[in-house]
């Protein structure tokens, strides 16, 4: 059985209102009192917001990590020596421009010494090209990249970086860059990996998959079948293409797999340049395409969205243990936007 625990903070003093990373605009802030009904929430282009919902949003505490709700009876404390020790990954979305917003979230996410590092797609702008992509990714993440052969620096013995296929880069043909850049498991447009307690699920949701990307492709039964045959403690699944999403880009229709009917936990995508939090079938969808890109507003806005911010980059973090599940969004300026521990 699961349980959710939320902790949706956002920080609002002069400080950080006036380091916001879009131009000189300060972000509006917008309480929204049911995202489940309102649709009063609508976000003109180019202002960005900060929008929670209203039982969280009236305080506005320091954000404080928590990673278990005990149940009572409480049991007696571990020893300190046999507290499990959670993975730690951060996830990184739309980023993959040469830019001062890819280096401030590239030095965010280092800050956090992850165990790997998780892509969401659109590993490199515009066109995917091979001209484009060291100075896009390794620049920034050459030391977590296997078997790294550009120019900026010492690769990892064991690769700890885990992308995923974007529509960007698609762009050159068959995105042959991409694949001739990395070096990935499986056939390494979709494929899996266990750290720990976690298992993730890559996919390819551009539609130049050929394997398909309906849920009845061989791509959707091969996600299927290796969520049914997994071990682990938990199942994340991550692609791009958003299966719901209040920006521009909406939802995607082809991408709406019964993913919580075929055991997945949570589900992390991008596509659209924000961060937002929704709950679909008892698990949460997280967007996260704010990482390094220009942003985007929000348009439409989904019944089941919970968190919606789109005023600075960003990265997320995920920490997990055997019984829990943290997720973050973290702002370059250090700011958690959002928090959210799922356990069993």
């Amino acid at each position: 059985m699961k349980y959710y625990q939320i902790i949706s903070t956002i920080s609002l003093a002069a400080t950080f209102l006036s380091s916001c990373a879009i131009a000189v605009r300060q972000p509006t802030v917008s309480v929204v009192e049911d995202t489940l009904t309102s649709q009063s929430a609508f976000v003109p282009l180019d202002t960005p917001t900060i929008e929670l919902l209203k039982a969280t949003a009236t305080e506005r505490p320091e954000p404080t990590p928590t990673w278990t709700i005990t149940p009572s009876p409480s049991p007696s404390p571990l020893p300190e020596a046999a507290q499990e020790v959670p993975v730690r990954f951060a996830v990184i979305g739309d980023y993959g421009l040469d830019s001062a917003g890819l280096s401030a979230v590239a030095a965010l996410v280092k800050s956090w010494s992850p165990d790997f590092i998780v892509t969401v797609g659109d590993n490199n702008y515009p066109n995917g090209s091979a001209e484009t992509i060291d100075e896009n990714i390794g620049k920034y993440f050459h030391e977590y990249i296997g078997n790294y052969s550009g120019m900026y620096g010492e690769g990892a013995e064991e690769n700890q970086f885990f992308p995923t296929l974007g529509n960007h880069d698609w762009y050159t043909k068959d995105a042959q860059p991409y694949f001739d850049y990395f070096d990935l498991p499986g056939n390494e447009r979709y494929y899996s990996i266990t750290r720990g307690p976690v298992e993730i699920f890559a996919l390819n949701s551009d539609s130049r998959e050929p394997d398909g990307v309906g849920r009845s492709s061989v791509q959707g039964q091969w996600l299927e079948d290796a969520l049914a045959d997994s071990t682990a403690p938990w199942q994340i699944v991550v692609l791009h293409h958003a299966p719901y999403s209040s920006g521009p880009h909406g939802g995607t229709d082809w991408a709406q797999w019964p993913y919580d009917d075929w055991g997945a936990d949570a589900v992390l995508a991008g596509h659209d340049h924000t961060y937002e939090r929704l709950e679909y079938d008892g698990i949460p969808y997280f967007v996260n395409g704010a990482g390094g890109s220009v942003l985007y507003h929000f348009e439409d806005i989904q019944l089941n969205s919970q968190v919606r911010y789109n005023a600075e980059f960003g990265a997320m973090l995920v920490e997990v243990t055997s019984t829990s599940m943290n997720f973050q969004f973290v702002t370059t300026s250090g700011v958690v936007v959002d928090q959210v521990t799922v356990g069993k």
